[in-house]
């Protein structure tokens, strides 16, 4: 009889070695190849997570216009709060991977325990932090009347699920540091396939209406969680968090919030960016609003894709760094860029020739579908410029463990090209006449951040500043 310890010990043994056998090809195996098998199961996760968003809208704009516009008024009110651990979150990442490309598991071990336990302490201050505000970010971001009831109680239930979802994030990105990327994929086929169900369910047979689409995925969430931890602690998946692991060691807290702290900072910058981006869209009416949440939706969902491969790129450039293979993370991330511009300018072709039936099955609003090719033609067109080079290079950054490259370059896109541009275009009357004062100069606005923030971005990747190690 083999007793439970023995057994959980055995299949972290088999998980080691299948990690050690994953951290040689990536530094060793063919790029495209390895980027691929690390990149597919990652982007399958990433349609999951689009889908969660797919199948409120689709629901939602059941409801009406109004109850549609919901969750795209709470997610950058909750993103600004959160992005703390999002920064932490990515300095684990780097951390870890890069011990791992350095072979030792047991400081990859003790590095994700700390990770866990500050990620949780972060994540319940989030939500009680964004819920106390709450009131005040919607009368800031000039939320309208007919918009704010949903929003309201969208949000509350949303910010009360934050630990469990960061959780969960948490336990995706420790996978995708050792190069396992299948589980996570596995979990969230169950955690979708929740939503799917219960969405319809809360929303209409019990008539929790917007409220009933919060509940419904907050409880899938959870349930993804709870299966993520228990993988995270049975040492099932390579690493193993242990009680141990998860006591307070402020030699680690203090490395991931030196490395993580910059990263955080331009998260939060770029999270309170949109909430400000918000304010300005909201100026012209709820029928842009509409369409702005929509096609985003629908571009999150079609650029999935070219996202995962950016994924798994961190995954090879933060073992290569720590294996010092400085050159060949330089070329894993310029072959992301030719691959993910493609890509996005594919999906973006797509969407334009498709526009109109799609955006019918969401919502049969005359006037929002014929706003949306003003976002099409005014925003849309430099999506390839953003996930192509842009994602790409802050990727790049992030994972080398750099974060003030990451947070400065953020930054700039979000504060100093596109919400300047796009009031700029949109209001100021100089300029807004340009394009007849309407909806069309902030679009304008925030398509020209895109081309901006690539163009800088690929001009420092170049400079080569970024390759070089941050473990000792």
């Amino acid at each position: 009889m083999v007793l439970k310890g023995e057994l959980d010990e055995e299949d972290s043994g088999m998980s080691i070695e299948k990690a050690k056998m994953m951290r040689k090809e990536i530094l060793e195996g063919p790029i495209e190849g390895t980027l691929f098998k690390l990149a597919w199961p990652i982007i399958i996760n990433n349609l999951i997570q689009v889908l969660y968003n797919i199948t409120d809208t689709f629901w939602l704009g059941k409801l009406g216009r109004a109850a549609l516009s919901a969750p795209g008024v709470s997610w950058p009110i909750i993103g600004t709060l959160m992005a703390l651990g999002i920064g932490f979150t990515m300095a684990g990442f780097s951390i870890v991977g890069q011990y791992i490309g350095a072979g030792n598991f047991e400081k990859a071990n003790r590095s994700a325990g700390a990770l866990f336990s500050l990620i949780i302490f972060f994540s319940t201050a989030s939500a009680i932090l964004s819920i106390l505000i709450l009131p005040y970010a919607l009368s800031f971001m000039h939320v309208t009347s007919s918009i704010r009831p949903y929003a309201y109680k969208y949000s509350l239930i949303i910010f009360a699920g934050v630990p469990m979802s960061f959780l969960f994030m948490t336990f995706n990105v420790l996978m995708r540091a050792i190069g396992d990327t299948r589980t996570p994929v596995k979990i969230s086929l169950i955690t979708v396939f929740l939503n799917i169900i219960l969405d319809p369910i809360f929303i209409f047979i019990l008539n929790l209406g917007v409220e009933g689409a919060a509940l419904a995925t907050v409880l899938s969430n959870s349930v993804g969680t709870v299966i993520g931890v228990r993988i995270l602690t049975s040492g099932r998946a390579g690493l193993k968090i242990s009680r141990e692991n998860l006591k307070p060691d402020w030699k680690f807290y203090s490395k991931i919030v030196r490395i993580g702290l910059p990263s955080s900072i331009g998260q939060s910058a770029n999270s309170f960016g949109f909430v400000v981006l918000t304010r300005i869209i909201m100026g012209f009416g709820d029928v842009t609003y509409a369409a702005y949440v929509i096609t985003t939706r629908l571009v999150n969902f079609i650029t999935s894709i070219s996202r995962g491969i950016s994924m798994a790129m961190s995954t090879m450039v933060a073992q290569n760094i720590g294996a010092e293979n400085y050159e060949r993370a330089k070329v894993i991330a310029e072959r992301t860029m030719v691959i993910n511009f493609l890509i996005a300018g594919i999906a973006v072709l797509i969407i334009g020739i498709f526009r109109v039936p799609i955006f019918k099955v969401f919502l049969n609003d005359p006037m929002v579908i014929a706003e949306s090719k003003i976002v099409l033609e005014y925003f849309l067109i430099s999506v390839p410029f953003f996930n192509g080079i842009f994602v790409v290079v802050t990727g790049a950054f992030s994972s080398s463990g750099h974060t003030v490259k990451s947070m400065i370059m953020s930054m700039l896109r979000l504060w100093g090209f596109r919400i300047p541009l796009s009031y700029v275009f949109g209001y100021v009357p100089t300029f807004a006449k340009l394009f007849g004062f309407t909806s069309r100069g902030v679009f304008f606005g925030m398509g020209l951040s895109n081309f901006l923030a690539a163009i800088v971005g690929l001009a420092w990747f170049l400079k080569g500043s970024w390759m070089r190690k941050i473990i000792e």
